[in-house]
């Protein structure tokens, strides 16, 4: 089978067609700023650092994909969030003066414009400039907060916990100005150049079944099936474990799911069935960050043998920064070798 290019072979595997090998798709962020040697605080504030530290990448370790990722705290900011900013460690909401700490401020808060300026806009426009550069070449992945995280960031963690028991109504309509802010967030990256959606839910593994099943999951559902009705494809990322909700997240219908280390990959597979495509996820510290060559390469063989053919490679999160690059060239290695 002769090669394909990256954003052909994960649209492939999407698709349920044979692939020449395995995709390679590892979140990087503060890794890809230490390439190009800027502080992550301008990678994550010029769309143009991040562009260029994300080729530089991508080409470097052959990579298969290109992403707008950078911190979690895109959204909030724009509705207006106290967002603390730092020159070289990535952006974060101020969970202790967060903007819905009184809960009646929900009800004057609109979805501020995509385009409007601000940090959002900022990540459309290294979609548009992805698109200019390597579109056809690199799957183009653009990123959104998913309900429960967004919900977190807004109204803070620990007063959202509280919610779920306290003022379920509160939590739903929360959940739906969630809703509408990331898919309005999503449809203007996937008019500038995405393709792919990742939808980051992080919040979500600090829930049990009841209350994913009854609040988070109809939210990440209607999500998923927007993003599929605008042309994107979805690659959902729970940071943590998700071991008690696998079997919920495996019925949402996105193309790919990534699985933190916390959580056996045969666990998944046998939860979410032989067509759900998992990637992940060896332990990012552990395993990639502290290990070598050889054990990388035996950690993924084992992820391999236990997700089966439906597997994308991957680490269970972001690659540390300060991993060896012999290490994640391991994990290309591994991709290359594989069908």
């Amino acid at each position: 089978m002769p090669p394909s290019s990256g954003s052909q072979r994960i649209l492939d595997m999407f698709n349920g067609v044979e692939v020449d090998r395995l995709p390679w798709m590892p979140i990087t962020m503060m890794f890809a700023a230490d390439q190009i040697g800027v502080p992550y605080g301008q990678y994550a504030s010029d769309y143009r650092t991040l562009v260029e530290a994300q080729l530089v990448t991508a080409e470097r370790f052959d990579f298969d994909h290109v992403s707008c990722i950078s911190d979690p705290a895109r959204e909030a900011a724009d509705c207006g969030a106290r967002v603390q900013f730092f020159p070289d460690q990535p952006p974060t909401a101020d969970e202790v003066h967060s903007l819905l700490a009184e809960k009646t401020k929900l009800t004057g808060l609109r979805v501020p414009d995509p385009l409007g300026g601000g940090r959002m806009h900022d990540r459309v426009r290294a979609a548009a400039l992805f698109r200019e550069r390597v579109g056809g070449e690199k799957l183009i992945e653009g990123w959104v907060e998913g309900p429960c995280a967004e919900a977190a960031d807004l109204r803070g963690i620990n007063r959202l916990m509280t919610d779920f028991f306290d003022d379920p109504p509160f939590v739903r309509d929360l959940f739906e100005f969630c809703l509408d802010l990331a898919l309005q967030f999503a449809q203007a990256q996937v008019a500038a150049g995405a393709e792919l959606i990742g939808v980051g839910d992080a919040a979500a593994s600090l829930v049990g079944p009841q209350i994913y099943q009854e609040f988070v999951l109809p939210y990440e559902r209607r999500m998923v099936e927007a993003l599929h009705a605008m042309g994107a494809r979805v690659r959902l990322h729970i940071c943590g474990n998700i071991g008690r909700i696998v079997e919920h997240i495996g019925t949402l219908g996105c193309e790919m799911v990534d699985i933190d280390s916390m959580v056996p990959l045969a666990k998944c597979r046998e939860a979410m069935g032989p067509e759900q495509i998992l990637a992940g996820n060896i332990d990012p510290v552990q395993v990639l960050r502290a290990g070598t060559p050889e054990s990388v390469m035996q950690a993924l063989s084992e992820c391999r043998r236990q997700a089966g053919l439906q597997y994308i490679v991957a680490a269970g999160c972001e690659v540390p920064r300060d991993t060896p690059e012999a290490n994640v060239r391991a994990m290309g290695s591994f991709a290359r070798q594989s069908r």
